[in-house]
């Protein structure tokens, strides 16, 4: 069972599933640390995978394989709901930095947690442009891309 708590992006998450770049330091980290991050990564994850089915990068086969882990592996994540504060929190993000709503829903979810629950945690994550605001934002982050 892994140790300390971490926030992951979808990013690395996808790495866990398919063949990626650094996919086994993606892994690694995963089994680490406990899983946490919004309550849109089932959904975001869900879409990348679809999209690579789509363009024949995932055979069916293997999709309904990943499906079914997917499904193990969310009952031990712990996933933040999209509350009023952390859209508020993206919102300011999205104003100041260029990033993508989701993006910006991820580190404003890792940002309210900290705050509400008076701990540090690291912010794991594959995306460039998500890497520098999360560390503008204060966080401590850790590439994995």
């Amino acid at each position: 069972m892994p140790g300390s708590r971490a926030y992951f992006d979808t990013s690395v998450v996808t790495k866990r599933y398919v063949r990626e770049a650094r996919a086994s330091f993606a892994r690694a980290l995963l089994r680490r640390h406990r899983c946490v991050s919004s309550a849109v990564l089932p959904l975001e994850l869900m879409s990348a995978l679809c999209r690579r089915r789509e363009v024949d990068d995932l055979a069916p086969r293997d999709f309904a394989l990943i499906q079914a882990r997917l499904s193990a592996d969310r009952a031990r994540w712990d996933l933040v709901e999209v509350t009023a504060s952390v859209l508020g929190r993206a919102e300011q993000l999205v104003q100041i930095t260029p990033l993508r709503s989701l993006d910006a829903i991820h580190i404003a979810s890792a940002l309210v947690i900290q705050e509400t629950a008076g701990m540090r945690l690291r912010f794991i994550t594959a995306d460039h442009r998500q890497r520098a605001a999360a560390a503008a934002a204060g966080l401590e982050v850790v590439w994995a891309g």
